[in-house]
């Protein structure tokens, strides 16, 4: 099992930039496929980001590609999403979630942070 907890959320105006943490603990975060997902109240949960466990692979949904990086430093058992040009409506709780190299579902959460962008 691997425990999630992110942290670098906050409030930022509109065009800034933000980077958001995910620490693990518990399994090493090397055994993990990591994804980054959000949630807007009143909302389904959006797919944000994907990184494969090696790092080698990444997958962005469209509405944040070209603004947003998803990484990891497997030595520090981090994850991190970097996000620039951000815009009012990418306001959210992001969540970092992971899941085993033999399953399609994340099985692992991250209680959340918060992120709020004004215009």
């Amino acid at each position: 099992q691997v425990q999630l907890v992110e942290s670098g959320g906050g409030l930022v105006q509109a065009g800034g930039s933000l980077r958001l943490s995910c620490a693990a603990s518990g399994r090493t975060l090397s055994y993990y496929h990591m994804g980054w997902f959000r949630l807007v109240p009143g909302k389904e949960r959006e797919f944000v980001a994907f990184i494969s466990r090696s790092g080698d692979s990444t997958i962005y949904a469209d509405s944040v590609k070209g603004r947003f990086t998803i990484s990891r430093d497997n030595s520090k058992n981090t994850l991190y999403l970097q996000m620039n040009s951000l815009k009012p409506e990418d306001t959210a709780i992001y969540n970092c979630a992971a899941r085993s190299q033999f399953k399609a579902t994340y099985d692992y959460w991250g209680q959340g942070t918060q992120v709020t962008v004004s215009s």
